[in-house]
């Protein structure tokens, strides 16, 4: 057995690819496992009366919580907001399962790189302390009110991406070409 937690959706196989013999032990579908679903090899299929059916949508809102590692989804897509772009590139290096996961850290990135560099540059420029003040104190705020809303994004079970105005679509265009 793996040394994982287990999941009451998920089997307690050591291959990640056996779905279980409730499922007709067949190998996971998901883009993630490597396998391509047809009409003969679904996952579920073969009940009657849709059986095969609830199987296949839960065994897809199963797939979307996935991580390659097996941490939570929420608290993953919170840090990449809070360790700035360092975490977020960590994130989009390592992360290759979770769209989820890498929308947040592209959109982290790209919201944190030039706030932080703006303030780097406007220190070295002697700019007033008051306003350096109110700058980093937006920069924290926004940094914060973006990780909250990542977690609760995945916390209330909808894995709904918060986008940000400009920033937000170049986001989600890069995780739909990937």
């Amino acid at each position: 057995m793996s040394s994982t937690p287990t999941r009451p959706s998920m089997p307690t196989h050591q291959s990640s690819n056996f779905v279980g013999p409730q499922s007709g032990g067949y190998a996971s579908t998901s883009y993630q496992a490597g396998g391509v679903p047809d009409w003969g090899n679904s996952a579920g299929s073969g009940g009657a009366g849709g059986f095969g059916y609830d199987a296949e949508v839960q065994e897809s809102r199963v797939n979307d919580w996935e991580t390659r590692f097996g941490w939570r989804v929420d608290v993953i897509a919170a840090t990449a907001y809070l360790g700035g772009p360092i975490t977020a590139l960590i994130f989009l290096i390592l992360e290759t399962h979770s769209d989820y996961i890498r929308f947040h850290s592209y959109q982290s990135a790209l919201l944190t790189t030039p706030l932080i560099l703006l303030r780097l540059f406007l220190g070295l420029i002697h700019f007033p302390g008051f306003f350096l003040t109110l700058l980093t104190l937006t920069i924290v705020g926004s940094i914060l009110f973006m990780a909250f809303r990542a977690y609760q994004g995945a916390n209330q079970g909808s894995l709904e991406r918060y986008h940000l105005p400009i920033i937000g679509e170049f986001a989600d265009r890069w995780v739909g070409e990937e």
